[in-house]
């Protein structure tokens, strides 16, 4: 099972840039291992520097990006090439990359021209790129595997850029929250910009209120107006989601009740089940409706052999349908041997801390000597237990795993395959 570091952006006072990399800031990352990983940019003339302000009455981080005023006019293929000679950690790169792209798509949408042709003004600005990969470099730092992002607030109105006067909230930034969910609020200010809302649009993998987590931190960061009534800043809460389970086999289990089968047709399903492919099949004893007693044909079967295992249930056991569920599984490592009872081969599957007997080897063993099954099965594991033991000659016994009197292993029948 594995843990992820998230960090949620709670954007009630909208999103931009610089807001975003001073939220971080403001939560712990570190302002010298940030400007050490934007300094692997292939460009300089530019300062970082963190200051702690307030807004309505909560303290928050305004970040600064002080730089010469330049005429230069980037295009997003300008910009990809510079993340290339960039020394950058890679998922500092590939975040950088990914928000670059999604500006870069929405501003091809908006002007109909290709991506990579799009020329980029206030974005490719030296203060833009420094929030831009400053922010990826500050998850970094933080150790941030997941970003998430709660609805959007945007402003209303008119705005002033490069291109004229524009709506509020600006083209590029509804493009880039489409399929987002957002919030307008009667603020007649630019609330969200597009490098705020390509960050959040690009890198979030779940939208919405703050995800299931163990808080660890949280921080402000501070945009440069004030707002009447509302603090004019972007939350981000860092925290540990619970462990999730990795993922298993994909496996379909089958079912269906039937109250009209005896005894014998049942168990002669189970095995034309397996005899069919299915991992695994059993029978649950239940109740139907007005209290008729019935039965669960169940079977675990693979994905690929759904449909042959779903025709040997319906066949066998006569019901017009089955239903059946998606599922995972995770089977433990095992090895399959033989050992030797008695001068008859039993067939063992061998797994951390246990080995088992196979069942109708075991019986096979039994009818041939006349010995009890019970005693059969603990003989092949003891002798297992025992050649196992002394079996630390360093000889190279080959490819195939032999244990007990150096037979090689058969190959196991359906049955071996005990369901995890």
């Amino acid at each position: 099972m594995t843990a992820r570091r998230v960090a949620w952006f709670h954007c009630f006072s909208g999103v931009a840039g610089d807001m975003a990399l001073g939220a971080l800031l403001d939560a712990g990352a570190d302002l010298d291992e940030v400007r050490a990983i934007v300094g692997g940019l292939p460009v300089g003339g530019w300062e970082l520097e963190a200051e702690a302000v307030m807004r309505n009455g909560i303290g928050g981080t305004k970040a600064h990006v002080l730089h010469e005023p330049t005429n230069v006019v980037r295009t997003a293929g300008n910009i990809d090439a510079m993340l290339d000679d960039a020394q950058l950690p890679d998922r500092v790169r590939d975040r950088a990359r990914a928000v670059f792209r999604a500006l870069a798509e929405a501003e091809g949408h908006l002007h109909r021209q290709p991506p990579d042709q799009v020329h980029f003004h206030e974005v490719g600005a030296i203060d833009a790129i420094v929030d831009i990969v400053g922010t990826c470099a500050a998850l970094e730092v933080l150790g941030i595997d997941e970003l998430a992002c709660s609805p959007v607030a945007n402003g209303l109105g008119t705005i002033r850029a490069a291109h004229g006067i524009l709506p509020n909230p600006a083209p590029a930034v509804v493009e880039l929250l489409r399929g987002a969910p957002t919030v307008g609020l009667d603020v007649p200010m630019e609330l969200t910009t597009p490098t705020g809302a390509a960050i959040v649009a690009a890198l979030s993998v779940q939208w919405g209120p703050l995800p299931d987590m163990t808080i660890h931190a949280a921080g402000f960061g501070a945009g440069t107006r004030e707002l009447e009534g509302r603090p004019n800043l972007l939350q981000v809460v860092i925290g540990e989601r619970a462990p999730v389970l990795e993922r298993g086999q994909p496996v379909t289990l089958f079912e269906v009740n039937v109250d009209d089968a005896t005894g014998e047709t049942l168990a002669h399903s189970v095995a034309a089940l397996l005899e069919a492919g299915a991992h695994d099949a059993w029978i649950t004893p239940i109740l139907m409706k007005k209290g008729r007693p019935a039965h669960t044909v169940s079977a675990l079967a693979d994905v690929a052999l759904a449909e042959q295992v779903a025709a040997t249930m319906r066949a066998e056991t006569g019901s017009f349908g089955v239903r059946a569920t998606r599922v995972e599984r995770w089977p433990g490592v095992r090895e399959a041997g033989v050992v030797d009872v008695d001068g008859h081969l039993v067939r063992v599957k061998v797994g951390p801390g246990r080995v088992k007997a196979e069942f109708d080897d075991a019986a096979a063993v039994a009818r041939r000597t006349g010995r009890p099954v019970r005693e059969v099965i603990a003989g092949a594991e003891a002798t297992y237990h025992h050649d196992h033991d002394h079996d630390h000659d360093g000889h190279d016994h080959g490819d195939e795993p032999v244990i007990g009197n150096g037979h090689p292993t058969p190959q196991p029948g359906p049955e071996d395959d005990t369901p995890a």
